[in-house]
């Protein structure tokens, strides 16, 4: 309820009841200690209702904040921080549900190169054009891709396992050259392409998601070894690793 609904109203009932309890003091000094009291209504009012919007502007500042600080300010899409607290958040979900984990680590390749001849503002372009390609090809609720640093980019995909994976590692390749972005300079194509590594794994009580991170680099390692513009995917076993391409 608006305290200051009925102010009229509870100014003119005092002014009565005063006047008509003290018949002896003059009206007009109610009169002039009511306009008093109205004055100072009237300014608490203001300042309630600029307390109230400045209450208001501060949450909704504080939601765009806390909103911007798990996005990367030159893509758009998820950076590192996000996807450390989601990765984590999502390990303990896996461990308890038993349920596989995917990781695809992405790199541009050939960015330098890139950078050195078109500039770093068709750098950052290039970098864009790929975060939205990226999260454009990575569609369930809980899957999400985040920039890593640099021009590498992670994509994880909760229950998940390994051809799902490489479905949408294959899915994510040919999203970026579809792309069709001139590379005059790279050794392998001229376009821009991207190079994958990828591991699936059973989250285990002790274990670290940057563990899993690490395999996927290993993996990402391998396709820039073979070649770039490929996926590699490396199996995760505490006692053996293999490689399958």
């Amino acid at each position: 309820m608006d305290i200051f609904e009925h102010e009229q109203q509870i100014h003119d009932d005092a002014l009565k009841r005063a006047a008509e309890a003290y018949k002896s003091v003059p009206v007009e000094d109610y009169e002039a200690l009511a306009k008093q009291y109205g004055k100072l209504l009237k300014q608490l009012r203001r300042a309630t209702k600029f307390a109230d919007k400045t209450s208001i502007g501060l949450h909704e500042s504080n939601l765009d904040l806390e909103d911007k600080v798990h996005y990367d300010a030159l893509t758009g899409i998820y950076n590192r921080r996000y996807m450390e607290e989601s990765l984590q958040r999502i390990v303990k979900s896996s461990v308890r549900s038993g349920k596989v984990l995917s990781i695809l680590l992405l790199d541009v390749d050939y960015f330098k190169k890139y950078n050195d001849f078109y500039g770093h503002g068709m750098g950052d372009d290039c970098l864009k054009a790929i975060a939205k390609a990226l999260s454009g090809t990575v569609m369930r609720a809980d899957d999400f891709a985040a920039r890593y640093g640099g021009e590498e980019f992670i994509v994880v995909l909760p229950e998940t396992d390994e051809a799902g994976a490489e479905l949408v590692g294959n899915l994510l390749l040919e999203s970026v050259r579809g792309l069709c972005l001139l590379h005059e300079k790279s050794d392998i194509e001229n376009h821009v392409t991207i190079s994958i590594g990828s591991t699936t794994v059973h989250p285990m009580r002790g274990e670290k998601y940057t563990d899993y991170i690490k395999l996927a680099d290993e993996a990402l390692y391998l396709s820039k070894q073979n070649g770039r513009n490929r996926y590699t995917y490396k199996e995760y076993n505490k006692k053996t690793e293999g490689v399958v391409q």
